[in-house]
């Protein structure tokens, strides 16, 4: 999926702060599993003219890396087609001065890549889950030109996960969350006022002890409830 040409439709405040504080002057690409992950990504920008490239897959976001050039690249480990640690490999390679930070879905570095000196920041899923604020951190630290790797994957130890039983409809709006709908198009779906769905989504959110919707999705899926 390409996202690219509907960034200037798009309108913030799924991933509350999480990158806003963050100074990026040049272009920013994001490669992520899902549609709903790389809205709420691209979100998080307060200009989304800085995203030069919002896709899904890694074919996609190197044939927009060889286009121009460009600052920061954030991708998942999964990908609907290809690598995350792959696309990061061949990005560098293509563009030695860009910024990396690999969002790893499986939580673990592969042993192929834990060494890698191009592999500059990785946050685990389980980190940020727990808290948005590594993600932030990994920005932070290689705009500084620095290296980093999110709690878990620096001790080894993953933060205990508790999953809540959830009620039908917190189901139901689990699974239109992590399609990627809006509270809009999620009170469409259930033939409800838009507010009504609002209230909805804060529930689960509440249920699921999160703070925000990406953290919802993901905790979600680490507890088996939905798939992205």
């Amino acid at each position: 999926m390409d996202l690219t040409p509907y960034l200037q439709t798009l309108k913030g405040g799924n991933l509350d702060e999480v990158l806003l504080s963050v100074a990026v002057s040049g272009k920013v690409a994001l490669a992520v599993k899902g549609r709903f992950f790389l809205r709420c990504l691209c979100d998080s920008f307060n200009e989304t003219t800085r995203i030069g490239c919002a896709v899904t897959d890694e074919p996609s976001c190197l044939h927009y890396l060889r286009q121009e050039p460009y600052e920061l690249l954030i991708c998942t480990d999964f990908l609907e087609r290809g690598n995350g640690f792959e696309l990061a490999r061949k990005a560098r390679t293509l563009q030695p001065d860009l910024r990396i930070v690999v969002l790893a879905l499986g939580d673990a570095i592969p042993v192929e890549y834990s060494e890698a000196t191009w592999l500059e920041a990785v946050v685990a899923e389980a980190d940020f889950v727990e808290d948005q604020k590594p993600l932030e951190a990994a920005v932070i630290a290689v705009m500084g030109r620095h290296s980093y790797r999110s709690p878990s994957l620096r001790s080894g130890q993953l933060p205990y996960l508790s999953c809540p039983r959830l009620t039908p409809r917190e189901y139901e709006v689990l699974d239109l969350l992590a399609s990627g709908l809006t509270d809009r198009e999620i009170a469409e779906q259930l033939v409800v006022s838009e507010e009504t769905a609002r209230t909805y989504t804060k529930r689960l959110l509440k249920t699921l002890e999160v703070g925000n919707r990406v953290q919802a999705v993901l905790k979600g899926m680490r507890c088996g409830m939905v798939q992205l």
